[in-house]
């Protein structure tokens, strides 16, 4: 009891700590002008007859979307619901196939039932999770959602992208206020500073143009339109290498998460019959796939790190070749304002997507922005409406910025290291969430997307520090030990700090502080 006691006065004393850091932080305000980018593109002004486009004046969309995913299909069929007119066009109308993308969140799958599109994930074979396994050197422990206080529907979901990208893309289509295009987005069209709309290829390879008073741009990761939108620093810290295999997990209706050498494992359920695995391979440069050197390293590095009841099955997987690699992109939200355009999606913030919470951000972007638009009767007047919506960047942080500082925070902690710090900082966090209670269910709200709050995030984050401080120096500490011990606390600080940095604190901690929070519609509307 002594020793729980010692812990818990630690914890609270570098909680108070990092509080005060914080509002210190805070209190330093600096005023930067923002950034402005070179538009590259060129301007233009063209009128096109019949119904596929017209202009501004006499068009037929309040709203163009570019791209039709998770983010843009949704927010298609939300909007619509309001009243807007609304123009999407996707570059490949058929089933993506995809590797990430297919594990929603609980938070998320609420943000879905708050647009109402949470039919979206039944008949697609989608299948619950209800928390996670954790698996290091031979132990392992079970930390479940906090969904006492929820709905029984209320869960995480794993599914094939794919499939429920195009039950998204049907409920959006359905809507007599949607028009959905196959074609693919070559520029924006830009007069006088504002953005007009679009010019795009249709299937057929005629080149048209669409004007509306608003264009969202949804188009992805891989997104060629957001570099005048924002400033698109793109980090790819590790690539993905992913697999499906035929099983049933150790753990059913879990997320398991293998704490391996060098970097996270991952498996879940995306159907009734189907587990994906996720191996992470720190870098941009991967084992070759032709010349079977990646098989190689499945086989003699990742194979004998897995639970015992996977190995076989993950041996089939790979032997059966169907292994594809993804880049894991990570890029913080730095938008520059543009009158008549906007940003959502990958296209504008991207996280490690260890902790499966893309979805998530994006679910609750759109309700974000769908609650900002309802009060405005028209959309024309597109400077207003760019400062208007410079609250939408503001508003939308605290749940983006938690989870995308949880995503990279962990995945840097769970990346094997031969630091002794780093070490006892990896074997800390497992140990602290094998401890239960708010040990376990306060780092899992905050995953899952139910309990979004920053200060939650880094209270338990140096928990975590503290807690492994004093697996160091308890019962007897040595001069190397508490050496290591405070090493510790500065590797804590070293892994979060510069990751709230690059989301704001202010706007991360303290958006109440900045004005745009407050902003109101334009009179005019």
């Amino acid at each position: 009891m002594e020793k729980i006691n010692q812990y818990i006065a630690g914890v609270v004393g570098i909680y108070l700590f990092v509080v005060i850091f914080l509002y210190s932080l805070a209190g330093k305000r600096r005023n930067r002008e923002p950034r402005q980018k070179n538009r590259d593109y060129e301007t233009m002004k063209r009128s096109v007859n019949g119904v596929e486009c017209q202009s501004e004046k006499t068009g037929d969309a309040d709203v163009i979307i570019v791209g039709a995913g998770v983010a843009g299909a949704a927010l298609a069929h939300t909007l619509a619901k309001d009243g807007r007119r609304v123009h999407v066009i996707e570059r490949d109308l058929s089933e993506p196939d995809r590797i990430v993308g297919e594990l929603l969140q609980p938070g998320g799958y609420l943000k879905l039932m708050e647009l109402g599109l949470e039919d979206c994930v039944n008949e697609i074979d989608a299948e619950k999770v209800f928390g996670y396994a954790l698996f290091k050197d031979g132990k392992k422990t079970t930390v479940a959602y906090p969904l006492e206080d929820f709905h029984a529907d209320v869960a995480g979901r794993g599914f094939h992208n794919g499939r429920f990208v195009q039950r998204l893309r049907q409920k959006a289509a359905s809507h007599p206020n949607v028009r959905l295009e196959q074609g693919t987005v070559t520029s924006l069209v830009e007069e006088n500073g504002t953005v007009k709309g679009v010019q795009y290829k249709t299937k057929n390879g005629e080149e048209l143009t669409a004007y509306a008073p608003l264009t969202i741009v949804c188009d992805g990761c891989c997104s060629n339109l957001r570099r005048s939108l924002c400033d698109s620093q793109v980090d790819v810290p590790s690539c993905f290498v992913g697999l499906v295999l035929n099983c049933q997990l150790p753990y059913p209706n879990h997320g398991h998460v293998i704490v391996a050498d060098p970097s996270p494992i991952l498996f879940y359920p995306i159907s009734s019959t189907e587990v994906r695995c996720l191996v992470d391979v720190p870098g941009t440069k991967v084992p070759s796939i032709a010349n079977g050197e990646m098989a190689h390293y499945l086989k003699s590095v990742v194979a004998p790190q897995i639970p015992p009841e996977l190995y076989d099955v993950f041996i089939a997987a790979v032997d059966k070749g169907n292994i594809r690699v993804m880049q894991n992109r990570i890029m913080p939200a730095a938008p520059q304002p543009t009158p008549g355009a906007l940003l959502m999606g990958d296209a504008f913030n991207m996280r490690h997507p260890l902790t499966g919470g893309g979805m998530t951000v994006a679910l609750s972007d759109i309700v974000v922005l769908r609650d900002l638009l309802r009060p405005l009767g028209d959309l024309n007047d597109a400077s207003e409406l760019c400062k208007y919506l410079e609250s939408f960047y503001t508003l939308r942080k605290p749940v983006a910025s938690t989870i995308n500082t949880l995503a990279l925070a962990l995945y840097k902690v769970f990346c094997a290291s031969p630091d002794e710090a780093r070490k006892e900082m990896r074997q800390a966090c497992f140990d602290y969430l094998s401890l239960g209670g708010m040990c376990s269910t306060g780092p899992v709200a905050l995953l899952s997307g139910l309990n979004p709050r920053p200060l939650s995030l880094v209270c338990h984050f140096f928990g975590v520090a503290v807690y492994g401080v004093g697996r160091l120096v308890l019962p007897y500490p040595s001069p190397y030990r508490v050496w290591i011990g405070v090493r510790v606390i500065t590797v804590a600080s070293g892994i979060i700090f510069p990751i709230i940095k690059a989301e704001g604190v202010r706007q991360m901690f303290f958006p109440v502080t900045v004005p745009a929070y407050y902003r109101a519609p334009p009179l005019a509307y």
